[in-house]
């Protein structure tokens, strides 16, 4: 049961590329200057995130803590991290703002789901 939580709250459901007002982001410093000093909040699942500049993430899920690092590869944000202390796999992740309010997350390099966050 706990999977099948973590997959809907960090992976999220898929969500086509349209004009919704989201942009990519392309470059790690944009995406810094987004997350500094912010948590990344998902209310519906209860997932809070700290993306931190020296490349660790910290935070919560359902009540479970979340631990990992990242780090940004040829214009995609890439990170490894545990819940609850089970592994959450390597994965590089499509970024997208809307404005300085939400970020979308899409894995496999923007191919696959994607989580909606808002900054906070």
């Amino acid at each position: 049961m706990k999977h099948a939580i973590l997959s809907l709250a960090l992976i999220g459901v898929a969500a086509p590329a349209a004009a919704d007002g989201y942009a990519p982001v392309k470059d790690e410093q944009t995406f810094v200057s987004l997350i500094q000093g912010k948590e990344l909040r998902n209310f519906f699942y209860g997932v809070r995130l700290n993306v931190r500049e020296n490349g660790q993430i910290d935070g919560s899920a359902v009540g479970w803590d979340i631990a990992g690092t990242w780090s940004w590869e040829d214009g995609f944000f890439c990170r490894e991290m545990s819940w609850g202390g089970d592994p959450i796999p390597y994965n590089c992740q499509l970024v997208e703002a809307q404005g300085n309010e939400r970020l979308r997350f899409t894995v496999d390099r923007g191919a696959g789901d994607s989580a909606f966050f808002r900054l906070r």
